[in-house]
């Protein structure tokens, strides 16, 4: 990990409020690095097109010495990393994104952030062949297709595919001590709508373990300390579809938060990928009005290309 007082000011510039990804990304065209926007002064930021006020007044703010010093602190002792956008760790295509975060904290494996990496995501409250699907598919695409697997860490869906992926590494490691072909294995990563100093819901702090042990990662745009806000997971899910080269849906009903990552994956250009429901059930509305629309559908995963 490098040294992260080499990165303070990326850290400062994640802890302004009220200062989008989008202006953000403008200010680094215009200054070049989040140092040069640090040395402006009140009079030299008002001037700024779009810079208002409010906007002054919270970077202004975020120059508090202690807080960052905290967060480095907090960070080193934790094992927790900052990239940035300028890096080339950084995912070359989340780059290509609208609004790309300026920066990712990450624990864990940065490696296979460029790795070949496919979403899945689906319903919370998902039905046994939903769970058994989102393992199915994690599961074969990582140990068969080397294939990394995003999901959001959330309840249902999202975290049996992160297990699925898991069981695959665990398994390949087992082959590998007993001396036999090592087989390659795609890992997982969890995007988080929060800091990394939580795990949210709380019952997945052994499964965000296990991705860390078996080779995976977990990232979030967010600083440490920042809360679970439900605002914050709309924009999660669109680091999930931008992360990924396509997204499998595994159930969602007619009104669910899963249509906003695929809504986000149609505008930054990924396949969808759809894997059909029950019809009786409600937690297929919203999958089977996919693929009626034209999504692929999906029902093995060497469907998955």
């Amino acid at each position: 990990m490098e040294n992260l007082e080499n990165k303070k000011y990326w850290i400062w510039f994640s802890l302004i409020k009220g200062l989008g990804c989008v202006r953000k990304n403008k200010l680094l065209k215009i200054y070049g690095t989040p140092e040069e926007i640090y040395k402006l002064s009140k009079s030299e930021l008002l001037k700024i097109d779009g810079i208002g006020d409010e906007t002054v007044k919270n970077i202004i703010e975020a120059k508090n010495e202690k807080i960052l010093n905290y967060h480095i602190k907090y960070m080193k002792e934790n094992n927790i990393d900052i990239i940035h956008i300028c890096e080339k760790s950084y995912p070359q295509i989340l780059k290509q994104i609208y609004d790309a975060p300026v920066s990712l904290y990450i624990r864990g494996n940065k490696e296979i952030l460029n790795g070949k990496n496919v979403g899945i995501v689906g319903c919370r409250d998902c039905t046994d062949y939903g769970k058994k699907a989102a393992k199915y598919f994690a599961y074969n695409l990582s140990k068969e297709k080397s294939i990394n697997i995003v999901s959001g860490l959330a309840k249902g869906v999202d975290s049996y595919a992160h297990w699925g992926s898991v069981g695959a590494n665990i398994e390949c490691e087992s082959t590998k001590n007993c001396g036999k072909k090592q087989v390659s294995c795609g890992k997982t990563i969890a995007v988080l709508g929060n800091g990394l100093d939580m795990i949210y819901p709380k019952e997945n702090i052994e499964l965000a373990n296990e991705i860390i042990r078996s080779g995976g990662t977990i990232i979030s745009e967010y600083p440490c300390g920042t809360k679970p806000d439900k605002m914050n997971f709309p924009a999660r899910n669109r680091i999930i579809s931008g992360l990924s080269k396509g997204i499998i849906v595994i159930e969602a009903k007619e009104k669910s938060g899963t249509l906003i990552t695929v809504d986000f994956a149609l505008e930054q250009g990924r396949d969808v990928f759809v894997v059909p429901g029950n019809i009786n059930s409600i937690n297929s509305v919203g999958t089977n009005d996919l693929i009626r629309q034209g999504a692929k559908m999906v029902t093995s995963y060497e469907d998955v290309e």
